[in-house]
């Protein structure tokens, strides 16, 4: 059964920095599967479909943009993209579904016109799948079970659940995805349903204050935390809260910008005379391991894919990790970190490479911050594992 007891997210309240969250490109897909399938199966227009979020919690109302029959076995529904105030590529793009009944019993996904095709291993669906991400799947089986529950319908039904973006082709020739093996188009991508606006200069100017709340300890004598957390993104806060004990306020989602934070932290530290026992930098190699060629702001639209430093590293250590010539080759040639770490996986040498590459991290992050003791990187994968194998 649905939960009752669901809230609708306002997307009118803006974020903590101000700035006005929007509905990923996941959000936008399940809102036109929504639209879709009602019309297919009752024959009804609907100008807004509710969304249901992955936190359980909360539903999004989002506008239908256009809802018709394609023929006799496909309906088409339209949503505009609103990433908000964050700068993005798929802003204002298009995002639709063409959805029909098929015979097979179940929900199947395909790349409509606009949306890519995943051609190299490493990413978050199987060579050949379309480029729809876990989190926006899920959404849309939910979506689809909400539909046929409104309408009372029983039994096995099956639908192939087409997703497209007009001028998709173009959008993702400003994004990675020719260079992830992803062809043909974008992504349908978010893990929450909602874009928070994290890109921009007053969110780096709220990532200071944020800073300067989890330095900020009055039972210690020099007013100091003893030990705060600094996360690019969800990956790493289970972590910060269960293994380091931490509480919300000394955790930091500093986004994109390391840089900034370290410094911020520096300039807050000097500002008080006084010392931070450990930082911890915890999230996904992807965004930390860009410090290994120096940068500093991780977004993609700033930085490189972080593989070159992670195969430098692996490549220097191979004779004493056991890393022959040819996974060194593999490792050098993969798309994404992801699928360096799957590669690895199996590797008796794997933790002792990303601890290594933990320590060079800490290292390049401890001489920015003098004033912080000691500086301690842990990284995950895509699924909250521990790739150094130490907690």
């Amino acid at each position: 059964m649905r939960e009752l007891e669901r809230a609708e997210f306002d997307l009118t309240v803006p974020a903590p920095n101000g700035l006005r969250r929007g509905r990923t490109t996941g959000s936008c897909a399940t809102a036109a599967v929504k639209a879709a399938l009602t019309m297919l199966l009752r024959g009804e227009r609907i100008d807004k479909a509710e969304v249901s979020l992955p936190d359980g919690k909360h539903y999004l109302l989002v506008p239908i943009q256009d809802v018709r029959q394609l023929d006799g076995e496909r309906v088409r529904a339209e949503v505009l993209k609103d990433g908000g105030d964050d700068p993005d590529n798929t802003h204002g793009a298009t995002i639709f579904a063409e959805v029909a009944r098929n015979d097979v019993g179940e929900i199947r996904f395909l790349a409509a016109t606009g949306v890519g095709t995943a051609t190299q291993p490493g990413l978050r669906v199987a060579v050949g799948e379309p480029a729809i991400n876990p989190v926006p799947r899920r959404m849309m089986r939910q979506a689809v079970a909400e539909v046929l529950e409104e309408l009372n319908v029983n039994g096995e039904a099956g639908f192939d659940l087409a997703i497209g973006c007009e001028d998709g082709q173009k959008i993702a020739q400003k994004t990675f995805n020719p260079r992830l093996g992803i062809v043909g188009g974008i992504s349908i991508l978010g893990t929450s349903g909602i874009v928070e606006p994290m890109s921009l200069a007053s969110w780096i100017a709220s990532i200071e204050v944020y800073i300067r709340v989890a330095l900020a300890d009055e039972s210690r004598p020099n007013g100091v935390a003893a030990c705060v957390a600094y996360l690019p993104g969800k990956i790493g806060r289970i972590f910060a809260r269960d293994a380091l004990g931490l509480q919300e306020a000394r955790s930091v989602q500093i986004a994109n910008f390391l840089g900034d934070a370290l410094d911020f932290t520096q300039t807050a530290l000097a500002e008080q005379g006084a010392e931070l026992d450990v930082l911890w930098l915890a999230g996904h190699p992807g965004k930390l391991a860009k410090v290994l060629d120096g940068v500093w702001d991780t977004h993609s639209s700033k930085s490189n894919m972080a593989m070159g430093g992670v195969a430098r590293v692996a490549s220097e250590l191979a004779a004493a990790l056991g890393f022959s010539a040819a996974l060194i080759a593999e490792i050098e040639s993969a798309n994404t970190v992801e699928a360096a770490i799957e590669r690895l996986k199996n590797e008796p040498g794997s933790a002792a490479l990303w601890r290594e590459i933990e320590a060079r991290i800490a290292a390049l992050a401890q001489a920015r911050v003098p004033s912080v003791t000691r500086v301690e990187v842990r990284l995950f994968d895509l699924d909250g594992n521990l790739l150094g194998a130490t907690a």
